[in-house]
This record gives structure tokens, sequence and C-alpha cells, in this order.
């Protein structure tokens, strides 16, 4: 199973955001530079993250994004929905675990579970936890 970019990109961008911001609005623009990531493309993702109220916008001089609510109320599998990814293994699976061949599928409860693995691991990690470990990384850099 692979992410695409759209879940990869929103989570960096984030992390991105709560390390450099402190709290005061940051511009798309700002993001787009420190990540390498298309600009055009981070307004896109962040209309969804705005939707999902995981962002909000701040308008004016000095205006641009700051988190919806704290980094530690904030889980990754929450930015990956607002993205409008979905977390489920297999094709014929529903965003909820469902499936429409479960009679006839013997395997479904493999892929069934597989998800309740990822979805719970993803809701486990937080926007503060990858934070830190980036913080964490930048330091260790600095040391060497």
């Amino acid at each position: 199973m692979r992410l695409s970019t759209k879940a990869q990109y929103a989570v960096r961008a984030l992390v991105s955001l709560n390390l450099n911001s402190d709290g005061t609005p940051m511009t798309i623009k700002d993001i787009s530079a420190r990540e390498g990531i298309s600009l055009t493309y981070l307004e896109q993702l962040f209309v969804k993250l705005r939707r999902g109220k995981i962002v909000q916008s701040v308008r004016g001089p000095g205006g641009g994004y700051v988190l919806g609510r704290p980094a530690t109320r904030i889980q990754v599998d929450q930015i990956i929905d607002s993205v409008e990814e979905t977390l489920v293994p297999v094709s014929c699976m529903e965003k909820d675990g469902t499936c429409a061949c479960t009679d006839q599928c013997i395997t479904h409860t493999v892929w069934q579970g597989l998800g309740e693995k990822i979805r719970a691991f993803l809701s486990s990690i937080t926007l503060e936890d990858l934070t830190r470990e980036a913080r964490e990384r930048m330091s260790a850099r600095e040391v060497q």
C-alpha cells in the first residue's frame, strides 16, 4: 500500500508550519520554499486542511495559516482524511471498512484487520510528535 503525495505533502507542510511558525501565521509561500513543494499544490491541500479544521486562515498583512487546534490534538490520520486520502488497504473497501464483496471474499478479514492496524498506528501519532522528532533531528545535525 502506498499513500499518495497528497498525504505525504500535507503532513510535511503541517510539521513545517508547526515547527517554524511559533503560533504566528505562516504563508503557504514560505512553507513551499522550505519544503520544496509546489505552491499551487500546497494551496489545494490547504483548502482541504482548512475544511477539515486542521488549519485556520488569517487574512490581511502578516496573514497566512495557523493550526486549527493544538498540535497535540492533531493526529496523522486526521490530516490524511482531510486531504481525502483513504486508509484502506484494498480497492474494494470503503473508508469505514465495509466491502460489497464481504460474503464472497475469504480474505476480507485480513484486509479489514490490516486497515484497522494502519488507522490505529496513524492515529497514535500526533503532529506534535512529528514536530518534536524534527526538532531532535535538527539539533543532532547542528551538533555534528
